[in-house]
């Protein structure tokens, strides 16, 4: 049956996150439901997956109970579920900025629609700038933004005080996935002082669902998402792209011809970096999927 891949986020407050948590995780269980979502004090942040006919009855527990509107909901179809299991954690921060009294939903910037993102980020006074990880900007980005390279969104702040003198006087338009690191990232901005922010609304993968396909598109490449698709090209389908077992950097077919490539012990970007002790535990792990895998074709 086909999957519905469902991506939402809402800032709001949660007075109680354990009890929101135990909830959904009863109500998603019970409709076999998988993916990841976080919720804290601020709000929740997830992406799961399930059969396509349940989709609305998702939606609708998750608008009454997060007010998630309509507008907010990202969806996607495909042939299997892109997620092994269901995990809800409750952290600090629905999303890791390392700022915990930033409030998106009392400091807010100006939202750009996809429609008009290309026409405006053109615009001589506006600094573009990709608010996520170096190695997701490195599979695709909008042409002429400024990268950042950070690790994880943590060094985000760090980054900005640094370089913050080199865009004064300037817009800043910003972006991510699905719109939560450049929210959260915006209202850090405004409150460090900066009057002109703006963000691309429902973040890159509306974009790519409502002007993707456009050969005019700034975007070029693919974009980097958080489950087993790896990565999705401007059709919104899964990329290219498959994960190291070993480090988790996505590798495309080439990479897995390079000679330090061994499957589920490293690639050429983590060749060398690991110990010993670390490589026996992934051959070990590697051989007991393997035996795992016969065990169930055996079975079938």
């Amino acid at each position: 049956m086909t999957k519905t891949v469902l991506a939402f986020y809402k800032f709001l407050r949660l007075l109680n996150p354990q009890v929101e948590k135990e909830r959904l995780e009863c109500f998603l269980e019970e409709n076999l439901a998988v993916g990841t979502i976080i919720l804290s004090n601020e709000g929740i942040n997830g992406m799961c997956s399930f059969d396509q006919d349940k989709t609305e009855k998702v939606k609708s527990f998750l608008q009454q109970n997060f007010t998630l509107t309509g507008s907010e909901f990202k969806e996607n179809r495909v042939r299997s579920n892109v997620f092994k299991k269901l995990s809800i954690k409750v952290k600090k921060e629905i999303v890791t900025l390392g700022l915990p009294e930033i409030d998106p939903t009392a400091i807010v910037g100006t939202y750009i629609e996809p429609k008009e993102w290309d026409t405006f980020i053109s615009e001589k006074e506006v600094i573009t700038i990709d608010t996520r990880n170096d190695f997701e900007v490195n599979l695709g980005t909008f042409e002429g933004s400024v990268n950042p390279k950070t690790k994880s969104f943590h060094e985000f702040s760090r980054w900005w005080k640094d370089k913050s003198k080199t865009f004064k006087n300037k817009k800043i338009a910003m972006f991510c996935t699905g719109g939560i690191r450049c929210e959260k990232a915006t209202s850090f901005l405004k409150a460090e002082g900066v009057e002109e922010v703006y963000h691309l609304k429902g973040g890159i993968l509306n974009y790519l669902d409502k002007v993707g396909k456009l050969s005019t598109s700034k975007w070029k490449g693919d974009c980097f998402v958080f489950d087993q698709r790896v990565t999705v090209n401007t059709n919104l389908e899964p990329g290219e792209y498959e994960l190291c077992h070993a480090c988790r950097s996505p590798l495309r077919l080439i990479d897995k011809n390079h000679e330090h490539y061994e499957k589920g012990i490293s690639c050429h970007k983590c060749f060398g970096t690991k110990t010993t002790k670390k490589i026996l535990s992934l051959r070990e792990r590697k051989k007991q999927i393997e035996l795992l895998k016969d065990r169930r074709s055996k079975n079938e």
